[in-house]
């Protein structure tokens, strides 16, 4: 009688395991059980036993199987290398070099046309972002650049639609361009024409925007090279590569 109930609990043990071995959770299935609403792309064993690194678009974050816990912050090494900015850099180019190759499906016969010098460069801008006035004013009066400027302004910016119409319904629009750009018309003391191709050709400025999954601004292409922001330094050595 004991020697059957050894071989029955022996068997409902084995059976257990089976079933526990069955049921185990991988860490994607283990995050999405822990944290339905949380949307990643993948998750990747970091440095740290126990801790995994989860991607969610340009967001990186940890993940603690074991504590059921999402963990935020940079993992920083004892020789100060930060890992997850290392990867957050990896990611930024993968995300660039996609833009990039979408470039030649834009409209460029939409963009805002100005200048005729032999670089070319692209531009996603808002006219009420500080920094794209900062790139704006490097620009100037250059004359090696042909320059195709977009206008997408962040939801954030309430006055940055009407002087996109106003450069966009006037006659000259590169010298409209270039006062909005100075911050002449900051007052909002101006009129904007009522013409519903000029809301039309708005639309399709914003949506080039998201069709390239632009999501800071400004942006520039020099030459096909991405240059996020105001980042001056990193312009004129593309322009001078240009040469």
């Amino acid at each position: 009688m004991k020697k059957n109930l050894a071989v029955l609990m022996s068997g409902i043990l084995l059976m257990l395991l089976s079933v526990s071995a069955v049921l185990a959770l991988t860490p994607e299935e283990s995050l999405k059980r822990d944290f339905p609403s949380v949307p990643f792309d993948a998750v990747t064993p970091s440095n740290i036993p126990g801790l995994y690194e989860v991607t969610s678009g340009q967001q990186i974050f940890y993940y603690a199987p074991s504590a059921d816990s999402i963990v935020g912050g940079p993992i920083v090494t004892k020789d100060g290398r930060n890992l997850t900015e290392e990867k957050f850099q990896v990611l930024e180019q993968k995300r660039l070099a996609a833009i990039a190759g979408k470039l030649k499906d834009i409209p460029l016969d939409k963009a805002l046309k100005i200048g005729s010098g032999k670089n070319t460069v692209i531009e996603i801008t808002d006219p009420d972002c500080s920094f794209c006035r900062r790139a704006a004013q490097f620009f100037q009066g250059r004359t090696d650049v042909t320059k195709y400027v977009f206008f997408a302004p962040l939801a954030m910016s309430k006055n940055a639609e009407p002087k996109v119409r106003y450069i966009l319904c006037a006659k000259d629009r590169a010298k409209a361009y270039s006062d909005v750009m100075a911050g002449k018309l900051d007052d909002m003391k101006f009129q904007v024409c009522n013409d519903a191709a000029v809301e039309d050709l708005a639309k399709v400025h914003q949506e080039t925007a998201i069709v390239l999954g632009v999501t800071g601004r400004p942006l520039f292409f020099i030459n096909g090279q991405p240059v996020i922001g105001a980042n001056i330094p990193a312009i004129e050595k593309l322009l001078g590569a240009g040469r």
